[in-house]
């Protein structure tokens, strides 16, 4: 193999591999990206993957003489970084040797050969979901921050969709939980895409990866479902990822119906008060109080080691009233999620979840669960 590059292309290509590289080195060719180079369309493929996750990315080269190595994603990455001139010359040599020619710096690296990478499945298929790019970003941060961290868990390390069919219309809905709070965001099903069964689980790490592919230019991201996999593609850019085996739980049983007593309140103003008060928090538990009053909530925490603090706000709220604790974070996740200028907290008692909604649609909410103080 003998190519020569453009740094800039080159360097964006391996900055996209190195999140799914497998960093443990249970096997050490999990820790290479496999670079290919194809003469006839005079580009590069670069791939990686840890056997859950796998990622390809392909761009225009020149390429002297095709063929194929891997390389250590990071070093490689490494040294292209710090490359300070344009052009890169890059040569195999004997023995799975890799020279490396920029201006007057040359680097010989060892390789391994390219025949002992595993393969990635990410064959087309003509049932693609088409999502806008802006659309999936937001889908991703309006959920993600919900997953559980409890690897024994297993089944709620991601995010789940399946199809909602209700009298007002064909919805795609996303959700995530850890037990403790729940994050949904639901989409028209425009073009009456079928999920499998009773829905799939993507994984945290692969949504994490999606989420960065999500910054580029491109306008459009397709999804197909492919066996156990969902395969994102995007422009020059394919993100294979295995889908989590297990049964979500039935999450419709915590979210509390929309009660017609609910606080509105400006987002901006209670996400600024919460930031402000959970600084005296407990540092383990985080936890605060709102207090629900006449048109007014009274948000407060208490410190043994440092003091307590408390701040009113003024809301639209004529409920009984009540103190619920919450955990400040949860509450934060949630609030700086939310875009609009008004947000509605539906409460029934100081024992019951908490439903938050934006003021001018129920396609995003979240419930969190209450806590003693």
């Amino acid at each position: 193999m003998k190519i020569t590059t453009n740094k800039s292309e080159f360097l964006k290509g391996l900055t996209l591999v190195q999140g799914v590289v497998e960093k443990k080195k249970t096997l050490p060719i999990l820790s290479n990206v496999l670079i290919e180079a194809n003469k006839e369309d005079q580009q590069i493929t670069l791939t990686a993957t840890d056997l859950e996750i796998g990622i390809k990315t392909n761009f225009k080269s020149e390429i002297l003489k095709e063929g194929k190595i891997t390389i250590s994603a990071k070093k490689i990455f490494e040294i292209v970084k710090e490359l300070t001139e344009e052009i890169i010359d890059i040569e195999v040599k004997d023995n799975n040797w890799i020279e490396i020619k920029n201006g007057k710096a040359k680097f010989n690296i060892v390789g391994l050969s390219a025949e002992e990478f595993p393969l990635i499945n990410d064959k087309n298929t003509n049932d693609d979901l088409e999502l806008k790019t802006e659309v999936l970003k937001e889908i991703i941060d309006k959920t993600f921050y919900a997953i559980s961290h409890d690897e024994s868990k297993f089944n709620l390390n991601g995010i789940y969709l399946h199809n909602i069919n209700s009298e007002i219309g064909n919805y795609l809905r996303f959700v995530a939980t850890d037990g403790h709070r729940l994050a949904l965001k639901q989409i028209k099903n425009e073009d009456n895409f079928e999920i499998r069964n009773k829905g799939i689980i993507f994984p945290k790490k692969g949504l994490s990866e999606i989420r960065k592919i999500t910054d580029t230019d491109e306008k459009s991201i397709f999804i197909s479902i492919v066996d156990n996999n969902a395969i994102f593609k995007l422009n020059n850019t394919t993100l294979v990822m295995r889908l989590i085996d297990g049964d979500f739980p039935d999450y419709n049983r915590v979210i509390p119906d929309f009660s017609e007593k609910y606080c509105l309140v400006e987002n901006d103003k209670l996400l600024h008060s919460l930031r402000r008060i959970s600084l005296l928090a407990n540092e383990k538990s985080k936890g605060i109080n709102i207090e629900f009053i006449n048109n007014e909530i009274k948000i407060s925490s208490s410190n043994p080691e440092y003091g307590d603090a408390v701040e009113s706000i003024k809301t639209t709220y004529d409920g009984n009233e009540m103190k619920i604790g919450f955990n400040s974070k949860y509450l934060l996740d949630v609030i700086s999620n939310i875009d609009t200028k008004e947000i509605k907290l539906h409460i029934k008692d100081n024992m019951s979840p908490c439903l938050i909604v934006p003021s001018d649609n129920n396609d995003n909410l979240a419930v969190i669960m209450p806590m003693r103080i």
